[in-house]
């Protein structure tokens, strides 16, 4: 899997959590919503790892993780975020909506304000997570 497997991923899994959503199916639509999260942090991480080198070993085995916070660490984004955060409230209010997502989400029962909350915090044109997201991918 590369950098362009994972932009495939999230694009392909938010318009799944869409459609869901569309359809009355908020738990799902909640779920797959995180997980497209995580693919375009991934493809972040791997556009971080520069062409023909040897990645550290103890880094690229941790990105093997679905936790949003430490896979912006992984992309050696945290600078970026903490200025990004600081300049726009509503992106900010907006990423911390997105990180209460985790792998276990999926064991939950979601419900149409949760579901529509999380993916208006993802694709926010001005401020949403994922335009944030695909500047650095």
């Amino acid at each position: 899997m590369n950098r362009d497997d994972l932009q495939h991923l999230c694009d392909l899994r938010l318009r799944e959590a869409q459609v869901l959503h569309r359809v009355g199916e908020y738990s799902g639509a909640y779920y797959l919503a995180g997980y497209a999260v995580e693919c375009g942090l991934k493809a972040c991480f791997a556009r971080s790892v520069r062409e023909y080198d040897f990645p550290d070993k103890d880094r690229a085995s941790k990105v093997f993780t679905h936790k949003l916070r430490e896979l912006v660490k992984l992309a050696r984004l945290e600078a970026e975020l903490s200025a990004a955060q600081a300049a726009n409230p509503r992106f900010s209010s907006g990423w911390d909506v997105v990180c209460e997502w985790t792998e276990e989400s999926r064991y939950s029962v979601w419900n149409e304000g949760q579901s529509d909350a999380i993916l208006s915090a993802i694709v926010r044109e001005k401020d949403g997570v994922l335009p944030w997201i695909k500047r650095h991918w």
